[in-house]
């Protein structure tokens, strides 16, 4: 974890919301110069801290309004430090909380040296990497509705095999395996919205691929030498990460990735794991997937990963070739070098995650 270190003058914490904020601006010293609640507008912020501007250090929370802050501090000249929202322990954890208390704490925190940093992404492809974010939704609530139909036909004690809900060709039978007409309509209900997700998701990935060639092509064609793992999956990872120069060791990547759990020590005595919130998600997911079809797609790994099954158990021995996976593409990326699955297979075996 990194900690913003103080380099300026005054410390401003925003305690951020859609509508409104409340800021607080405090010297080096501690001293509290100015503590008022705005709205969310450029101007009236760019009003009030107008007397400090010039050696200033803008700080917030990371939550779904940070966005434009950052953006106005950066087109500014302000520098701006974003706080990482589950570190921030002193906000959460207090006996009184409201936005007044919460704005002071911010700025303590900067101001002493204490703000747990999170990764301020960059505007340029911000929005690009939030609509690949997007696409994954709609994907996963159109699996839901799959699993849904599989439910229906256990309820009503019909064969698992029949038509796949995937197959655009032939769901339009499924209703009619349903005797009782609520349930088909249950069913049907379910058909449409399908067709209707199937709409939005090809049309989100024909624009997502027809930017994938453009954005980063060296890091996209490394990504897309290892067997399985396509412009999608490659794209996720590439934009999640933004650049791999933002992680001094694998283990921080690995780590940041959710690849492996954190221990709690303490004298010498291990008290369990914890932290399993803390990372990137979509990075956990995109290494799930690309680790179950490079299995799928090269041999050698697919004999590794039985492998890995037999001694660990299905589910961890998949984790532990997703982590051995993160931890080859870190150096891919680094060194600019492709797959190879003879040097993959042959490493020295990851460490259980």
């Amino acid at each position: 974890m990194r900690f913003y270190q103080p380099r300026t003058r005054f410390y401003c914490g925003v305690d951020l919301h859609a509508r409104n904020m409340y800021i607080c601006v405090v010297d080096r010293e501690g001293t509290i110069h100015k503590h008022r609640k705005l709205r969310c507008e450029p101007a009236l912020f760019l009003r009030a801290i107008e007397p400090f501007r010039d050696e200033l250090t803008v700080s917030c929370e990371c939550m779904f309004a940070w966005y434009w802050l950052a953006d106005l501090c950066a087109s500014e000249g302000i520098e701006f430090a974003l706080g990482h929202a589950l570190f921030m322990r002193a906000i959460h954890q207090g006996k009184t909380k409201n936005d007044k208390i919460d704005s002071e704490k911010i700025a303590r925190l900067t101001q002493s040296g204490t703000l747990p940093m999170a990764y301020v992404y960059p505007p340029e492809l911000r929005g690009l990497r939030d609509l690949l974010r997007r696409r994954l939704k709609f994907v996963r609530t159109r699996a839901q509705l799959y699993t849904h139909i599989h439910g229906l036909r256990t309820q009503a004690n019909l064969p698992a095999n029949g038509v796949a809900p995937k197959s655009k060709r032939h769901r339009h039978e499924i209703p009619d395996e349903f005797e009782n007409p609520d349930v088909a309509l249950s069913a049907e209900s379910d058909i449409d919205l399908m067709r209707f997700y199937d709409t939005i998701i090809h049309r989100l990935e024909g624009y997502l691929l027809r930017r994938a060639k453009d954005c980063r092509p060296k890091e996209m064609r490394i990504l897309q030498s290892i067997p399985g793992v396509g412009m999608i999956t490659a794209l996720t990872i590439l934009l999640e990460l933004d650049t791999i120069a933002r992680f001094p060791r694998r283990q921080d990547f690995a780590s940041y990735s959710r690849l492996v759990k954190c221990r709690h020590l303490s004298d010498g005595k291990v008290y369990g794991s914890g932290g399993k919130k803390m990372g990137n998600p979509y990075l956990k997911w995109a290494f799930s997937e690309a680790s179950v079809h490079v299995a799928e797609y090269c041999t050698p790994v697919n004999i590794l990963l039985k492998k890995l099954e037999a001694r660990h158990g299905k589910g961890k021995g998949k984790s532990v070739l997703a982590h051995k996976l993160g931890r080859v593409v870190y150096h891919m990326l680094l060194r600019g070098t492709v797959f190879d699955e003879t040097k993959f297979v042959n490493s020295p075996r990851t460490k259980n995650p």
